[in-house]
């Protein structure tokens, strides 16, 4: 955990804290043991500061979810006390001072507020949205496109300089070429698919396996690859196929898609993120923002729409479908 980075969080909640810290007592109460028969004993002390477990467990929870796990960890559990409490030692310095009554404190704190009701707010809305199963199946459906997979195996030839380029195999672009057009030439003539990818293919992972790739979904693999795995037929040898790690040879083995049980929680958040973002345009609109052009300037002027005029009327020339010699 970057310690700067919980300071940076601790120092974004301090005006609120100004906003509600009161004065504190001038002695220091001593520090309360957590006994089972106080559910909110204070476990944090710091000259006139104390700080009571429902508090500190609040502050927590407003971490960002990659810090969570660490913080369940007593080291980091205690670094983000240390910051807390320092924290905390500003807030009530700054109390002291006078500072939340300054214009700007004011202003945060009021900044503060309305975003917090306003994240509440979302929540109530997002959490009255629901989708039904008929929507989601619509979805899967409108773009099964996108949860198509290809099955496929395949072997690579990699010229010099290519990623994929093993030591000792220095061929030239067009010595690479050559070889997987007479590799795909053998196979086509009978040549078996699987040993030859075991023998000369450069994807030394894939090939130990025959070539095979698994299945895999669009846009999974580099463009000229995925084109052409997913325009074959099952069963289809492609033609050669040049990509940056070099020349493949693709044998496509079956044509299916991701089942709708392993994409559904993906279909039910977009869809309902789609519905939320158009309940918050629903209520922009009904609310008629207007903005001081005094201020932001003038709306932008409406895209120009180009049009081509026609010939004139009575003077129209038919113009031959091919033209002869």
């Amino acid at each position: 955990m970057k310690k700067a980075t919980i300071v940076i969080a601790l120092a974004l909640a301090a005006p609120a804290v100004f906003a509600q810290s009161k004065p504190a007592a001038q002695s220091a109460p001593a520090a309360t043991t957590a006994t089972a028969k106080d559910a909110d004993p204070v476990i944090m002390t710091a000259g006139t500061v104390t700080v009571r477990k429902s508090e500190f467990e609040a502050a927590l929870k407003t971490l960002p979810a990659e810090y969570q796990s660490m913080l369940q960890q007593p080291a980091g559990r205690k670094q983000f006390a240390d910051d807390f409490i320092r924290m905390r030692l500003l807030a009530s310095a700054g109390a002291k001072a006078g500072l939340q009554n300054d214009p700007e404190v004011i202003n945060q704190r009021n900044l503060m507020r309305e975003n917090l009701v306003a994240t509440a707010e979302l929540k109530k809305i997002d959490s009255g949205i629901t989708v039904s199963d008929a929507e989601v199946q619509k979805a899967y459906a409108d773009n099964a496109k996108d949860y198509e997979q290809v099955k496929a195996r395949h072997i690579l030839i990699a010229p010099k300089g290519s990623p994929a380029a093993q030591p000792g195999k220095d061929l030239t672009d067009e010595q690479a070429k050559a070889k997987a057009e007479d590799l795909r030439k053998q196979i086509v003539a009978g040549a078996n698919f699987d040993e030859l990818a075991k023998k000369e293919s450069d994807d030394t992972g894939s090939g130990a396996r025959g070539g095979d790739l698994g299945s895999f979904g669009r846009g999974q693999m580099v463009p000229e690859f995925d084109q052409a795995a997913f325009s074959a037929k099952v069963g289809e040898l492609t033609p050669v196929v040049k990509t940056q790690f070099g020349y493949h040879i693709i044998k496509v083995e079956a044509h299916d898609n991701t089942p709708l049980d392993q994409v559904r929680p993906t279909i039910e958040k977009n869809l309902k993120q789609a519905k939320l973002h158009a309940a918050l345009d629903v209520m922009k609109e009904n609310a008629h923002p207007t903005f001081d052009e005094a201020y932001f300037g003038p709306p932008p002027a409406p895209a120009a729409v180009a049009v081509v005029p026609g010939p004139p009327k009575g003077d129209v020339k038919k113009t031959p479908a091919t033209k002869k010699p």
